[in-house]
Parts: C-alpha cells; sequence; structure tokens
C-alpha cells in the first residue's frame, strides 16, 4: 500500500508531497506541529492536543487554518488511508510561503498544513515498557519558549543522537540550576525516596504534555501523592523509580541515567500502576 499524505487540500503519495521552498517552516521553523497516538485506530486525547494546538498558535500569532471539527475530519482520514491501527498521526502548520523575509508575511499568506500517518509495533512499545530505558544527561541550550510545541527542534535532534550513540533511548536536558527539564521528546518523572510522584511544573521550561496531563489527573483521582517540583540528576539516580511519558511512549520506566542504575534497574511497581492506568482510562 502507498503512504499518503493531506498537503493543502489534497491527499498525495508521501513520496511525491511537497511545499514550497519558499515555505516559513523550512526556511525559519516558523510553525508548530502535534502528534496524537493512535491505538487500536483511535486518536488517543483529540480534545487535549487540540486545545495545545490552538495555544501554540495563539502563541505564534498564527491563525487556524481551518475548523476544528475539518481537522478532525482531515486528521481521521489521514489516519484511515493509511490504514493505521496503532501507531500516530502527525500535524504540522506553518505560516505559509512567502517571500523570505524574517518579519511576518501578508496577513491573507494562506497557511501550509501537513498530516501524515504512520504505524508503529505495538508489541515493540510493549517489551520496551516492560524493560525500561536508558537514559543520559545534557545541558539544556534550548530557546526560552519551550511550552509552544514549535518545529524549532534542532537542539532536541542533538541531544536524542548524542543519546543513541551513547546507547541511551532518550536524553533528559539540564538548565543551569542543575535539575531536569523534560526529555528531548518526553516530560521527565521520578517516584522520589518518600514515594511521591514528582514532575517538574509548568512553565516556559517545558512543553506542556498531554499524556503528562491526563496522567496527573488519572493519578489524582486515586489520591496517589503528587508533587510538582523541580528534580535533579542526582535525586533522579537516589530515587526508587523513573519513567517519561509522551504521546507514543506513554509511560515508559528509566532504569538508569548515564549508566547508572535507578533502583534495582528495573521497571518499578508505580510505574507500571500508572501505566496501567494511562492504557486502561482508553485515553
Amino acid at each position: 500500500m502507498t503512504a499518503l499524505a493531506y498537503v493543502n487540500g489534497r491527499y498525495v503519495p508521501l513520496g511525491g508531497a511537497t511545499v514550497s521552498v519558499q515555505d516559513r517552516g523550512f526556511q525559519f521553523g516558523d510553525a508548530v506541529y502535534e502528534v496524537w497516538a493512535v491505538r487500536d485506530g483511535r486518536l488517543c486525547d483529540m480534545d487535549e492536543h487540540l486545545a495545545r494546538l490552538h495555544r501554540s498558535l495563539g502563541e505564534l500569532q498564527m491563525h487556524a487554518p481551518m475548523p476544528d471539527m475539518a481537522l478532525r475530519a482531515v486528521l481521521g482520514e489521514t489516519r484511515r488511508r493509511n490504514r493505521v491501527r496503532n501507531g500516530l498521526v502527525y500535524l504540522q502548520i506553518s505560516r505559509g510561503a512567502a517571500a523570505r523575509d524574517h518579519a511576518f508575511p501578508p496577513e491573507n499568506t494562506r497557511p501550509t498544513v501537513v498530516v501524515t500517518a504512520k504505524s508503529l509495533d505495538w508489541r515493540q512499545q510493549q517489551q520496551r515498557a516492560s524493560k525500561g530505558v536508558g537514559v543520559i544527561s545534557m545541558p539544556d541550550i534550548r530557546w526560552g519558549r519551550r511550552d509552544i510545541k514549535s518545529t524549532n527542534l534542532l537542539p532536541n535532534v542533538l541531544a536524542r543522537q548524542a543519546a543513541k550513540e551513547r546507547g541511551g533511548f532518550e536524553a533528559w536536558l539540564v538548565d543551569p540550576d542543575g535539575n531536569v527539564t523534560e526529555g528531548t521528546a518526553s516530560n521527565a518523572w521520578i517516584v522520589d525516596k518518600t514515594g511521591a510522584i514528582r514532575t517538574r511544573p509548568l512553565s516556559n521550561d517545558i512543553l506542556h504534555g498531554v499524556t503528562r496531563a491526563v496522567l496527573l489527573r488519572l493519578a489524582r483521582e486515586r489520591r496517589m501523592e503528587i508533587v510538582e517540583s523541580p528534580f535533579t540528576v542526582g535525586e533522579a539516580l537516589a530515587a526508587r523509580e523513573a519513567f517519561i511519558t509522551g504521546a507514543t511512549n506513554p509511560v515508559v520506566a528509566v532504569v538508569a541515567i548515564d549508566g547508572r542504575p535507578i533502583g534495582d534497574g528495573a521497571p518499578g511497581p508505580v510505574t507500571q500502576k500508572l501505566r496501567d492506568l494511562y492504557l486502561q482510562a482508553g485515553a
């Protein structure tokens, strides 16, 4: 089956999908994106992702390219045409194509909209969760508006490549105060020595993760102890457990940082309980 992409109103073969060389997403990274996990043919956390999309667009003074109902239809149709049962749907919206100039183009410039979908091996994801992953720590050199889900991801790319070269799955980024901000494509969590579940509070320093928000709600509904406060790499190494969350990696244990084990070096019971809660909730 030929993979298809939605590009500005048309479904076209992925291999031939193109945008203008003057597109501001290509020229400046002047674009936002969202990623929906697909499980059993359903796009997860649809409303929450749409809300974050609108927030990102608003922060960059960009207009939504179409009403939410139409966008939902495009996302679902792209998934359907690519026959994705378990995987992801990716949306990118740029400010459009215009003569290259740092200032915004004319108000009537048409946004560029691209949607793709691909299948992922759910068994492989389950195996990853059952074994846990290793992360490395690196200085956080990203820009000051990490809460906007923009396509400016070069520091994330470099950090993720460094993790790969050092045998890790993810990189945890560390601020000048020594606290972990987040991963390159995930939020960071620990279960500290007291048993409290800790994750960094929302601010411009981190992406406002949708999976993070849903998981916090589920945990609080069950009266689990939640503390939204920063933690250091040292505190993570001394923690009972650690894990990451993201759309395509919902609650995956971190069993080592920089080659040093956390706890007994295996996924812990709190992490597994939270993963089960998230998946059973059908989020």
